[in-house]
Order: structure tokens, then C-alpha cells, then sequence
């Protein structure tokens, strides 16, 4: 499992439908799923981007998590994390999981996720999305757990 982990001061996901998921201070999570990921690997990334001492404390320095700062999270599940460059000019999602076991360990990160942080808010899984944020600092970091 794959995560990108941005510090945000606020973000949103739009699809034609209108805004589906939207939030003030906090992370948004864009969320990779592995072929060979597990329950395991989504429990993992999930404790780790909500325990991520990524917020400054008083002295300014990265020492809170976004559970200290009682920030939000914003989760977009994006296949493409999984996309191989090294061949050609055309990537190759081989590694990706399939939509259905992408999706059931997508949600499973998502409610694993809303055990640490109060307001978790998700993209919509296989829409083309739109995906705004104002990246704070900016600080993105990857979470990365590979089975086995």
C-alpha cells in the first residue's frame, strides 16, 4: 500500500455530481492498493498517517500529529501510485489491485483511519475526480507498507 501524505490547510474532491468530500486543516491521503496487499498492510498506513508528527508545535518544529492538532483528513484513492515508468511512455498498472480489492481495502484503510481522526472525508472511488488543496508548507511525505 501506497500512501501520499500532504499537510493541507484545505482540500476538497469535486466530480460532476458537485463537491463530494471536503475539509479544513489537515491531510489529504492519496491512497494506493498493491496487488498483493492485505488487511495488514491498510491497518498499518492507516495508524501511521494519522500518528505522523507532520504539524508544528509552539517552538515550530514537525512534532504533532494531525490527532494533536485535531485536523481532518481527506482520503482519494488513486490506482495511478501504482503506475510503472520504466519501460516505454505508456505506464503499466500490473501492480495495482483490481477495482474490487482496491476498493474493499481502500474502505477498510478509511475506517481504520476514522478510529484516530474525528472527521475523515473520502473522494469517490473509480470517478474521474477533481482534487484541490492548498498544500501547507508544503509537506508530503510517502507511507509505503509492502506485504509479506
Amino acid at each position: 500500500m501506497r500512501a501520499v501524505v500532504q499537510r493541507v490547510k484545505q482540500s476538497r474532491v469535486i466530480i460532476e455530481s458537485g463537491i463530494v468530500g471536503q475539509i479544513g486543516p489537515g491531510i489529504l491521503v492519496l491512497l494506493g492498493v498493491h496487488v498483493s496487499d492485505t488487511q495488514a498492510e491498510a491497518d498499518f498506513c492507516a495508524k501511521k498517517c494519522a500518528e505522523l508528527r507532520i504539524f508544528t508545535d509552539d517552538e515550530g518544529k514537525m512534532n504533532r500529529s494531525v490527532i494533536d492538532v485535531d485536523g481532518e483528513a481527506l482520503v482519494v484513492s488513486q490506482f495511478t501510485l501504482y503506475g510503472d515508468c520504466r519501460k516505454g511512455r505508456r505506464p503499466s498498472f500490473i501492480e495495482a489491485a483490481r477495482p474490487e480489492k482496491g476498493n474493499e481495502l481502500y474502505e477498510l484503510f478509511v475506517s481504520r483511519l476514522k478510529q484516530y481522526i474525528r472527521n475523515v472525508q473520502t473522494g469517490s472511488f473509480g470517478a474521474m475526480m477533481d482534487v484541490e488543496l492548498v498544500n501547507d508548507g508544503p509537506v508530503t511525505l510517502i507511507v509505503e507498507k509492502s506485504a509479506g
